[in-house]
Order: C-alpha cells, then sequence, then structure tokens
C-alpha cells in the first residue's frame, strides 16, 4: 500500500507539471504571436507610409537645382549697365559701393524700351543702392534681397517685358 500511495503521489506531481508545462507553452505562443503582429503592423507603417521629410526635401532640393541648370541654359539676353558709385547709409563714417550689373531680359524686344528708359533706371538703381547700409548688403542673403528689389522695381517701370535676373559683376563696399 505505500507503494500505491508513492506511485499516486508520482503520478499527480507529473501531472501539475504537465499542466504547467502546457501552460508556459500556450503563454509563449501567445506572445510570439503578439509580437509578430506588432512587427508586422511596424514594417508596413515604416516601409509603406510617406517618405520621410528629410528625402522629400532633397529631392526638391534637387528638382530645383535642375530648374536653375536648365535656366542657366536658356538665358535671355544681356543688358549691360555702367558702374554705379553710390555712398551708403553710414552713422559715423562715409562709405561707399562700387558695383556693376548686367540685367536679363525676357526677350530682344524689351532691349528696345530699356533703352529709352535708361535714365529712370538708372536712378531707380541709384536711389535703391544709396538707401542701404553696409550691414545690409555685406552678406549673400543681403546681396540677394538687393537683387530681388531692384529687379522687382525695374519691372513695375517696364510694359513690354521683364527682367528675368540682375547680376552683379563688380561689388565692392569701402
Amino acid at each position: 500500500m505505500a507503494e500505491e500511495k508513492e506511485n499516486q503521489e508520482v503520478e499527480e506531481k507529473e501531472e501539475k507539471s504537465g499542466g504547467s508545462n502546457k501552460l508556459l507553452l500556450i503563454v509563449i505562443i501567445v506572445l510570439l504571436l503578439v509580437l509578430l503582429i506588432v512587427g508586422g503592423l511596424v514594417a508596413y507603417f515604416l516601409l509603406s507610409g510617406n517618405d520621410n521629410p528629410d528625402e522629400l526635401k532633397a529631392d526638391q532640393q534637387k528638382v530645383e537645382k535642375k530648374k536653375k541648370v536648365s535656366q542657366m541654359t536658356e538665358m535671355g539676353p544681356i543688358y549691360p549697365l555702367d558702374k554705379f558709385i553710390v555712398n551708403l547709409l553710414s552713422n559715423n563714417s562715409a562709405r561707399y559701393l562700387k558695383c556693376k550689373m548686367d540685367l536679363e531680359l525676357d526677350s530682344p524686344e524689351l532691349q528696345q524700351e530699356v533703352d529709352k528708359k535708361l535714365p529712370a533706371i538708372r536712378d531707380l538703381i541709384i536711389r535703391i543702392l544709396s538707401s542701404k547700409t553696409v550691414e545690409e548688403i555685406q552678406t549673400a542673403k543681403g546681396k540677394e534681397k538687393l537683387k530681388e528689389e531692384i529687379k522687382r522695381k525695374i519691372n513695375a517701370m517696364l510694359t513690354t517685358g521683364e527682367i528675368k535676373n540682375v547680376y552683379f559683376t563688380d561689388f565692392v563696399i569701402q
């Protein structure tokens, strides 16, 4: 009888350990399935979502660069202007700017209108240049703003076409 009790106890222990092994196996399988589902969803959203904003900016910059290159190959007629020497706004010392610029026209027909309005265009450019301080025009960004302002104000005067770009061919601040 003692042997039967021992056999029964051994069988009960085996059943309990078998049950806990089955439970542990089920928990592991469920966890693996959850991890696979979450991993699959993450991979799906990362791979199929919108492109990275940095990549989009890089692509846009490449497109803009190609446009600029194609625009440079398709330059319009160039109208050279005589040099300008103007006093700059300054509180403490006499500073001046010496520059020479060329205007890019959108069509050859515009050259005749620019010829007729040249004194007014030169006057406009002198007024724009002399209204600037050294700090405003010594940086690259300042020069770009100056070019845009000159282009915008000259285009307001023209009727048969427009200035596509302004190019500084000489730019000295003293």
